[in-house]
């Protein structure tokens, strides 16, 4: 099933039928540790409020309320990839190869709520930077205890000459108002995502897709539990938090977004995110 945030509550879609949960506090429903079964249980007393073409006609919030985002970077060979290329002038491109290997994953901090956007809202490139690339990842929904009770598309906008110019300038080229996105929902599920789930992404500039590509999780060389381990590890989180897992579907080094660019990312059962660059 899956879990919109819409502007007349939350609402829960299943098997080609909607409905509208009594509980409207966000917070209070992704953090439920048995999430699957509590919208289960809510939907079987509650009225349908509708069908899909009901549901397309309603106005879809960003899916997030008082969550954190982080995200983990070097989880795929072709991340690594790129950030060496990206990090050779500056002498830190080693930096990349020890992480990819090393025991403990690289995560950080990527946004507060009020920094990320959903669909058909605008990601945006900094002012004061020349390479800017959009990354698509499966995102993580975790609660308070730990526990992945969901899924989502990200998108980890990032500027790869800042970062590459100084790995100290991660934050930097990671953190700024609109760098990231998240939706259109939340799947929900009782059983962890198929590792052969696909994340697609094409990017268009005037109506001409420049860029597009795509891959199977199961390419992630950490696994989710694995990176959830170390995100909770002296962190609390009251509300739960969001975890992007990191990116294989990199442009090449000779590309780089321009405003008014569509980029559409899609992740098989979950749906598509399509955001325009500001």
């Amino acid at each position: 099933m899956k879990l919109y945030k819409t502007t007349i509550g939350n609402v829960v879609a299943s098997e080609g039928n909607c409905y509208i949960l009594s509980q409207s506090d966000w917070d209070i429903v992704i953090n439920q540790d048995n999430l699957y079964d509590f919208l289960a249980a809510a939907i079987a007393t509650t009225e349908i409020a509708g069908n899909s073409d009901w549901l397309l006609q309603q106005q879809l919030l960003t899916p997030i309320g008082n969550q954190e985002v982080w995200a983990a970077g070097v989880t795929y060979l072709r991340s690594k990839t790129a950030r060496v290329e990206e990090s050779l002038a500056s002498g830190g491109a080693t930096f990349y190869d020890k992480v990819y290997d090393a025991p403990r994953p690289e995560l950080f901090f990527k946004a507060n709520a009020n920094k990320v956007v959903g669909i058909n809202q605008c990601v945006r490139i900094r002012k004061d930077s020349s390479w800017n690339v959009p990354e698509p990842e499966l995102t993580l929904i975790i609660t308070s205890s730990g526990k992945i009770v969901g899924y989502t598309i990200g998108n980890d906008m990032s500027s790869r000459n800042i970062e590459g110019e100084n790995p100290l300038y991660l934050p930097q080229a990671k953190m700024y108002d609109g760098s990231a996105a998240i939706g259109p929902c939340v799947l929900v599920t009782n059983k962890p995502i198929s590792p052969l789930t696909e994340i697609y992404m094409n990017i268009k500039r005037a109506g001409n897709v420049i860029f597009e590509g795509s891959t199977t999780i199961d390419r992630m060389k950490r696994t989710h539990e694995e990176l959830v381990k170390y995100l909770f590890l002296e962190y609390s989180y009251p509300n739960g938090c969001y975890l992007m897992t990191g990116t294989c579907v990199v442009p090449e080094n000779d590309f780089t977004l321009h405003s008014n660019d569509i980029i559409t990312i899609k992740i098989s059962g979950i749906g598509e995110l399509i955001n325009s660059v500001d």
